[in-house]
């Protein structure tokens, strides 16, 4: 298949679709598809580096709905176990913490549910 074929079949797939391939690409090759800030201060200081590995929690936070509001309301409703009512003013209140204080184990699966909705979601 040449890169074209696969570049048109991509653009044939839906969001479910491509979150799908994105998790199985993250499988197979062992890496990670999301975005990597890039460093533009001097490299953090020894304690600054180990208090960072030390971190054992992360908040997952909303930072953009998406195409399929709706869709995702219901899943901020199933991950939070809120009312209609809340999922729906946090989705248009963004950026927005879905979860505070969880594993990183946690986070990445919520995290792949709120993408698969078609939102964009970044770990803190």
């Amino acid at each position: 298949m040449s890169r074209d074929e696969i570049l048109q079949a991509v653009e044939e797939m839906s969001v479910k679709e491509l979150a799908e391939l994105v998790s199985a690409i993250e499988e197979r090759f062992g890496v990670s598809a999301q975005a990597v800030p890039m460093a533009v201060a001097a490299a953090p200081q020894a304690g600054e580096a180990q208090a960072e590995a030390e971190k054992t929690t992360v908040d997952v936070v909303l930072t953009s709905a998406g195409q399929q509001k709706i869709q995702l309301i219901k899943v901020v409703k199933e991950l939070t176990g809120k009312g209609l009512k809340e999922c729906k003013e946090l989705v248009d209140k963004l950026p927005a913490p879905i979860r505070e204080g969880v594993s990183p184990d946690e986070a990445d699966d919520l995290m792949k549910k709120l993408v698969e909705a078609g939102a964009e979601v970044e770990l803190r």
